[in-house]
């Protein structure tokens, strides 16, 4: 019995193997995203963004564009705003017709367009656009005269363990790769084996059926886990990221995680013998919850009506 489990472990193992791009999607792609995602939110440079001006007659006697010259092509030298703490951005202004500026906003070259007049200025932008809102703000303060838009002296940054947005991203991007191991590596397989007739065959042998069971959950289990701490020792190294809670409940909360989605992904390919089917099935599963459940953003930013629902996920 024991002989005919560690069997079909090892099958599942060469056929991963036989696989470079399982052994890409599983190992490498989570570091990937991690580094990239990381990268975007913790060691950010200076932004760059471009503003659309429109009647720029009034452009040169307010303060604020003063320290800042027009070139032949239309474009004002950089202008920053902000601070060491908050973050420098630097804004580059392009004097073009009404047209141009709206043609600009449609392609996403811009997010703002200033019209400006001989002492006033009016800002053109979306509302419910939170890049603009910042854009506008920092523009009407630094316009007004306040270009340090807030005082660094009462900026605290916050250097708390965990409380950097990769710290957020790294158990969302274990739980992901939980998830896609179990529900492509069994769901998948077992829909290509009934095809093939494959599975069968095997049952027409002396296989105890819960061994294959065991076989499938065992092998994901251990695919997951190096996962896991390739995933771990790689954030700790690039990113210095620490684990503050039980160790223990870590790995209780591992082993749950794949037991429950060798459930749900043994209860998809058991619904279909088709390929293509399958594939809409598992994205079906897959897609709300990478989505909706807390991998790369909190659940709680959406609607307090949908929360119930992201909580059954």
């Amino acid at each position: 019995m024991v002989v005919q489990l560690l069997q079909l472990i090892s099958v599942h193992f060469k056929e991963f193997w036989r696989e470079p791009g399982i052994i890409f999607w599983a190992l490498f792609f989570p570091i990937l995203m991690a580094l990239g995602l990381g990268m975007a939110f913790t060691k950010r440079g200076e932004l760059v963004r471009t503003v659309a001006v429109v009647t720029a007659e009034g452009i040169a006697k307010m303060e604020f564009f003063k320290s800042g010259q027009k070139s032949e092509d239309g474009i004002y030298t950089t202008i920053k705003i902000g601070n060491e703490k908050l973050g420098l951005t630097n804004y580059r202004f392009i004097e073009v017709e009404w047209d141009q500026a709206v043609q600009m906003l449609q392609r996403g070259k811009t997010n703002l367009i200033i019209k400006s007049y001989t002492d006033s200025v009016q800002y053109y932008f979306d509302p419910s656009n939170p890049d603009a809102q910042l854009i506008y703000i920092q523009l009407f303060n630094a316009i007004k005269g306040n270009k340090q838009v807030a005082d660094p002296e009462s900026i605290k940054p916050l250097k708390q363990e965990g409380t950097r947005y990769v710290d957020f991203l790294i158990p969302g991007l274990m739980a992901m790769g939980i998830m896609m191991t179990c529900m492509w590596g069994i769901s998948y397989t077992n829909v290509d084996r009934r095809n093939k007739k494959l599975l069968r065959r095997m049952v027409a042998t002396p296989m105890r059926k819960y061994n294959y069971l065991a076989a499938q959950f065992i092998s994901r289990l251990t695919l997951s886990a190096i996962e896991a701490i390739v995933l771990i020792v790689f954030s700790i190294w690039v990113f210095n990221i620490k684990i503050e809670g039980s160790l223990p409940a870590l790995i209780i909360l591992f082993i749950s995680g794949n037991i429950t989605f060798t459930g749900i992904a043994m209860l998809v390919s058991s619904r279909t013998s088709i390929g293509q089917i399958v594939n809409g099935l598992i994205n079906v599963v897959v897609l709300p919850m990478m989505i909706l459940s807390g991998i790369y953003f909190s659940y709680h930013n959406f609607p307090d009506f949908i929360i119930p629902i992201i909580k059954v996920l």
